[in-house]
């Protein structure tokens, strides 16, 4: 079992039926989402980008962290179950464990990112079209910093 279920193991629980939406594109619920049991469809703009089914899959992270509006839509694509957190930050400020590993899911996604795209560099390094600028986004992505 993942440390992320253990670590979240007697938090609420919620069940999903097939086409129920756990989170909607541009939208707020200041909830974090572990998942169980089952699978997610995440879509963006409508298009559908990935199907996740693992235990342990962590949800909305991003608008949860950034206290903003969930940039992806998820839909369940089965029945699924899902372990849910309430209050927002103040929930991961007071549970610091948590805090630490959905920083370490989002650290992985953002170094894998990374690595797919300095790769996309090195192919597509002659390339005046829009395959050109991942130079620049690359170096968005290490920049970045908190306007706060």
């Amino acid at each position: 079992m993942s440390r992320l279920l253990e670590i979240t193991r007697g938090l609420e629980e919620a069940a999903f039926a097939p086409g129920d939406v756990l989170m909607a594109e541009g939208t707020t619920t200041g909830n974090l989402f572990i998942m169980t049991e089952g699978a997610v469809e995440i879509s963006k703009k409508g298009l559908p980008i990935r199907t996740l089914r693992e235990p342990g899959t962590l949800l909305g992270e991003m608008s949860l962290l950034l206290e903003g509006p969930h940039v992806v839509t998820v839909t369940a694509a089965a029945p699924t179950r899902c372990r849910v957190t309430r209050g927002g930050r103040a929930y991961l400020a007071s549970h610091p464990e948590l805090g630490l590993l959905v920083a370490e899911v989002l650290a992985l996604r953002l170094k894998g990112m990374i690595g797919y795209l300095a790769d996309l560099k090195e192919q597509y390094a002659d390339r005046a079209d829009s395959l050109g600028v991942v130079d620049e986004v690359l170096d968005t992505l290490a920049h970045l910093q908190l306007k706060r």
